[in-house]
């Protein structure tokens, strides 16, 4: 809202010397939000001059030029020549003069320069010159504006360029503000300054006609239950002239404000609804066909409004017709056919109160924002509408020389607040601060309120202007704003005492530490996919899969919840390499939505507000959402190790995925057995299943050359995929780490021959599960096929380390332990010891 500081100062007493910056800063105190200032870009010297003689000259180009002598007074160089190119004064009219130093809106200097053959000393100013409006054919006149001032007097002054607006954001409760009357109210109350409101006139000048014009609400389908309409006051003002000049004082306060002059009558509706915040609309009399009528719109009709656009309209808008259909969208937009114009003689003024979600929705179904419905869907005072009323009236009578007529209708409503309970003790509670009663009492009947004392506190009405206050929050709200928020303590909060993060909370963050130690870098993707991308990546097979689609997707051509992490890698892979990033290793921890087959999710049913929701509620609820079990994935491409001089690159391959998942075994605790598969979307011959405790997990590989191209990656990738919360659950609690063996270590190694198609994994769990609790490590340090291996069969060699927790084992118990473990191994694999 921007107000300039002359109005201001009509209904509010601002000191002398106060500045914006001050009245902003006391705005602010009471908890509105500083925008910026407004000025009118002009410096002086600009005065009044008197034309005292012109001497016509035409010019070859076909224009003609005045020549004119112009006296700007003694003090400012008496008699001065000037060359004017405008033809609509005469000898004796006084015009403004913008002398040499001074500099216009644009900015646009002005000095004495020869044109047309002669020096012109300064210039005679247009309206659109001073930045007073868009009148550029004609220089003003000033006494076609009702002024008669002495030569030689400031104009700056005069035409209210002096002027300064300050601008406040007003958040959408505080729709009071959204007027000159709100802002000065709002300064009384940070400075203590005494307020005079203009909303405030005797009875008898405000008493209604009731007669000579009908007025009706016609509203059967009320939205929420309010009808559309609440108060409705029609004013008739006969006799007006539209071509009368609206005064400077005027134009310069609607200019501040942030609009601009188009007309005396439609300068003074707009100059009201600023000044009070009630909207005004006003019509051509004599195109209205019958009474007015509001009502909701019918199937199929249309409405040309002011800005040309005709629209069509929905039953739920609200109308403002006469006999002959709709002549406006209430609150947001007058019609065409009626507005004011240059021939209006007769003006029908109409103020009143809307419904503010019927208006709120209209404005936005129509994508028609307007100062009117912008204050109408913040709330207008009920009590306002025949003030702004007589308001339009009196300046129309005084500025456009019309007669107020004693013809009207209105449409009177009952204007009641709900006293609200303010127990004792509850501001302090709230806020913090020990309030003295009368603080709190005075607080709330500077902003208007009635005060009356309970036994527990006080019951509090709130002013017709304040619908926003509504419980005891927002009156707390109040009090503490006023007082000064300064004065709330800043405490930090004491966190309630437990016993920190979960077992999974931790394990969720040691594994991303882990990865992030490991030189992997986390990268969070949005969780929305495709369907085939949810087949491909979430099923080994590729078989389609249930999937849950978003009701109101951001993006049409990922409507999906992710079932897997790696389709968000690919898309975080894919805009870096474009970006010339092409070495990555990159990870994520997040959500995968898993729903059941044949399960249906979701539920209509909505807890009640403001209470605790029971168990059965909470499982319900539950119970209509899928499984989301957190997933940890991992993708590198391009180079582990840059090439360097005297080393060649290092590409990222399959053995640094399954070094990223020891990784997260090793961080939740658990030994991660790995044994070959296939999946779709991975590169045959290069997929390995990840299992703990015999447990499928997760998968690791490198991904199918086609899905690398699909997604735009230019070289081979790795990727790996574990069900992070069930390897956590896996993993249990974790116990503190067993005393090292101060006892040295038997090493041996055992090659075992067994057929091709049998996974290393397996035999190597054969192996520890014969050799028994001595054996302390087996690694596979060999897979060997050809010359003096049968075909069909390889030769897997492990080297193998045993220690006893007691004493120093022996070669011949180290042999032992080995040997009962290749016996296990032959029975279950036929492996038998390559000679």
């Amino acid at each position: 809202m921007r107000v300039p500081l002359s109005w201001l100062r009509e209904f509010v007493e601002v000191a002398e010397g106060a500045t914006a910056e001050d009245v902003l800063a006391s705005l602010v105190s009471v908890g509105f939000e500083e925008e910026d200032i407004h000025r009118f870009e002009i410096t002086g010297p600009v005065v009044v001059g008197q034309v005292l003689e012109f001497t016509p000259e035409p010019q070859k180009n076909g224009k003609t030029i005045n020549w004119c002598q112009v006296d700007v007074g003694e003090a400012n160089g008496g008699v001065r020549g000037i060359v004017c190119g405008a033809h609509n004064f005469a000898v004796g009219d006084k015009v403004v003069v913008t002398l040499p130093g001074s500099v216009l809106p644009g900015p646009f200097p002005i000095a004495a320069r020869k044109t047309y053959g002669h020096v012109s000393d300064g210039m005679i100013a247009s309206a659109r010159e001073l930045g007073l409006g868009d009148d550029h054919e004609g220089i003003i006149v000033l006494s076609t504006l009702g002024l008669d001032p002495e030569v030689g007097e400031d104009a700056i002054a005069l035409l209210g360029l002096d002027d300064v607006a300050i601008d406040v954001n007003v958040t959408p409760d505080r729709g009071y503000a959204f007027s000159v009357r709100g802002i000065a109210r709002e300064y009384s109350h940070a400075t203590g300054a005494e307020f005079r409101d203009p909303g405030i006139r005797p009875w008898g000048e405000l008493q209604q006609p009731t007669t000579g014009f009908s007025v009706a609400v016609d509203d059967a389908a009320p939205i929420r239950g309010n009808i559309g309409a609440r108060e409705f006051a029609v004013r008739v003002v006969r006799g007006v002239d539209p071509s009368r000049p609206t005064p400077p004082w005027m134009v310069s306060r609607l200019l501040l404000a942030g609009m601009r002059s188009l007309g005396v009558l439609i300068d003074i509706t707009n100059y009201v609804m600023l000044e009070l915040g009630n909207p005004i609309h006003g019509y051509d009399l004599d195109t209205l066909t019958g009474g007015i009528t509001v009502r909701r719109a019918h199937e199929g009709e249309h409405l040309r409004t002011l800005d040309g656009q005709d629209r069509a309209l929905s039953t739920e808008d609200l109308l403002i017709t006469d006999d002959s259909g709709p002549i406006g969208l209430a609150g947001v937009m007058g019609g065409g056919p009626t507005e004011m114009t240059a021939s209006t003689r007769n003006v029908l003024i109409e103020a009143a109160v809307f419904d503010t979600t019927t208006i709120a929705r209209t404005a936005r179904r129509h994508r028609l924002p307007s100062e009117a419905s912008k204050r109408f869907e913040r709330g207008v005072d009920p009590l306002i509408p025949f003030v702004a009323a007589r308001r339009v009236a009196d300046l129309m009578v005084e500025l456009a020389g019309g007669e107020l007529a004693d013809e009207g209708g209105a449409l009177f409503a009952t204007v009641s607040q709900s006293a609200i309970l303010l127990p004792r003790g509850f501001a302090a509670g709230v806020v913090g601060v020990e309030y003295e009663e009368a603080e709190i009492t005075g607080a709330l009947e500077t902003i208007g309120a009635s005060v009356d004392a309970a036994d527990d506190g006080w019951w509090v009405t709130p002013p017709s202007w304040r619908p926003d206050l509504t419980d005891k929050w927002t009156l707390v709200e109040e009090i503490a704003r006023l007082h000064g928020l300064d004065r709330i303590p800043s405490v930090l909060p004491v966190p309630p005492s437990g016993r920190g993060y979960t077992a999974l909370q931790q394990g969720r963050r040691r594994v991303s530490d882990a990865l992030a130690a490991a030189g992997l870098v986390e990268t969070p993707a949005f969780p929305f996919t495709t369907q085939e991308h949810n087949d491909l990546h979430g099923s080994a097979s590729g078989e389609p899969l249930p999937g849950i689609r978003l009701a109101n997707a951001l993006d049409g051509h990922a409507s999906f919840l992710r079932r897997s992490l790696i389709p968000g890698l690919l898309q975080t892979a894919h805009r870096n390499i474009a970006r010339g990033l092409v070495d990555l290793a990159i990870f994520e921890t997040g959500l995968v939505f898993a729903p059941e087959p044949g399960e249906a999710y979701g539920t209509d049913f909505i807890p009640p507000l403001g209470q605790k929701p029971s168990d059965e509620t909470l499982a319900a609820l539950n119970a209509s959402i899928p499984p989301q079990p957190r997933h940890v994935a991992v993708l590198l491409t391009g180079n582990l190790t840059p090439r360097q001089p005297g080393h060649p690159a290092v590409p990222a391959g399959l053995g640094d995925a399954l070094d990223a998942v020891r990784v997260i075994g090793a961080a939740a605790g658990v030994e991660i057995e790995v044994t070959q598969t296939r999946r779709a979307a991975l590169h045959p011959g290069r997929a390995g299943a990840l299992t703990v405790a015999g447990e499928e997990i997760g998968y690791v590989g490198e991904l199918h050359p086609q899905v690398s191209a699909d997604a735009d990656l230019p070289g081979r990738a790795v990727v790996a995929e574990l069900d992070l919360d069930r390897l956590l659950t896996l993993a249990g609690e974790r116990v503190v780490a067993a005393s090292l063996s101060t006892f040295p270590a038997a090493t041996q190694d055992v090659s075992l021959v067994v057929g091709v198609d049998v996974p290393a994994a397996e035999v190597r769990a054969a192996l520890v599960e014969g050799a028994g609790d001595l054996l302390e490590s087996a690694a596979l340090v060999d897979d060997y096929r050809g010359e003096g291996v049968e075909v069909g069969r390889k030769s897997l060699s492990y080297a193998l380390r045993f220690r006893a927790p007691d004493r120093t084992l022996t070669a011949a118990e180290a042999t032992e332990a080995k040997l009962a473990g290749v016996a296990v191994a032959a029975e279950r694999f036929g492996a038998t010891i390559r000679d």
